[in-house]
């Protein structure tokens, strides 16, 4: 078995993606591996999407995610667009399901280069989400941040969307917080036993609202798909938006959207772009990585 397999830097509205080709192997791309291709800033990462052969009749492959710190992560919308786009570009196809550790995902790339994710049901219930205590109604859940009778964050709309989100609502542009201070002490709390993305939301009409995300496991992150996912559920879940809405990330380069549509189903379709940036090989053990450039490969070990 060969040492190195191919893989691109992508990105999802500036989500910065490793799309790591596991296929035809048995092996996986180690924690090592990845904690070592995050500290490189040229292939530094919020999610590594690993494609591996299928394990289950009807789909197309299994997804590996791992964060930067090496851990698991149960699902990246803007990842899976990006994994779209690659296997779309490789086979002409267009339509694709997957399975990952959050369930069945199934996608489609549009004919204008955009791609629908499939993100499954949301999931409210405390113990599922999870929370360590016990709350009837987590679409406001007793958490804040800041002074007890002036807190700068507050009362935060909890659920799962495979993975365990906090929601804060907020009233003025999110990139105007200092999350970078706020989100290690909130995704950490104990009130989230597997810790939680973090979410500030603002909501702009009945159709359209602007959010920003510390994203568990990766911290600041320029885009977080399942976040946008939770924001616009948990929005609609509270009465602030309609099921359909366009979500602007504020943290994305050119603060790029995302629609999200929480269907009459129960399911919540995310839509957005996905971009390739550049291919090389990678060494899914050590980390080791060779950049393709105009038919030459760039050495770097991280």
């Amino acid at each position: 078995m060969s040492d190195r397999v191919e893989f691109a830097r992508m990105n999802g509205l500036g989500n910065k993606i490793l799309v790591i080709d596991m296929r035809g192997r048995t092996d996986r791309v180690t924690p090592a591996a990845a904690v070592a291709l995050a500290a490189d800033p040229a292939t530094a990462f919020d999610q590594i999407m690993a494609i591996h052969d299928p394990k289950v009749d009807g789909t197309d492959a299994y997804i590996d995610i791992l964060n930067c710190d090496g851990s698991k992560a149960q699902a990246c919308g803007n990842g899976t667009r990006c994994v779209v786009q690659a296997l779309a570009s490789e086979t002409g196809r267009k339509s694709f399901t997957f399975q990952t550790i959050a369930g069945i995902l199934n996608a489609v790339e549009h004919p204008d280069g955009t791609i629908s994710v499939d993100m499954g049901k949301p999931v409210f219930a405390w113990d599922k989400i999870p929370l360590s205590e016990e709350f009837h109604d987590t679409s406001r859940i007793e958490l804040q941040i800041g002074p007890i009778d002036a807190p700068i964050l507050h009362s935060p709309s909890a659920m799962s969307m495979g993975n365990p989100h906090a929601v804060f609502w907020v009233d003025r542009d999110p990139m105007t917080y200092d999350l970078e201070r706020f989100g290690p002490l909130l995704e950490n709390h104990p009130i989230f036993p597997e810790k939680a993305n973090i979410t500030l939301a603002h909501v702009t009409s009945k159709t359209t609202m602007v959010t920003r995300t510390w994203e568990r496991g990766a911290g600041l992150t320029l885009a977080c798909g399942s976040a946008a996912c939770a924001a616009g559920v948990s929005a609609a879940r509270t009465g602030r938006t309609e099921r359909k809405v366009t979500i602007t990330v504020a943290s994305s380069p050119n603060r790029g959207t995302l629609t999200i549509d929480w269907r009459a189903d129960d399911k919540v379709v995310m839509t957005g772009p996905a971009e390739w940036e550049w291919s090389g090989t990678v060494d899914p053990a050590t980390g080791d990585w060779q950049r393709d450039e105009s038919g030459q490969a760039e050495a770097a070990t991280p």
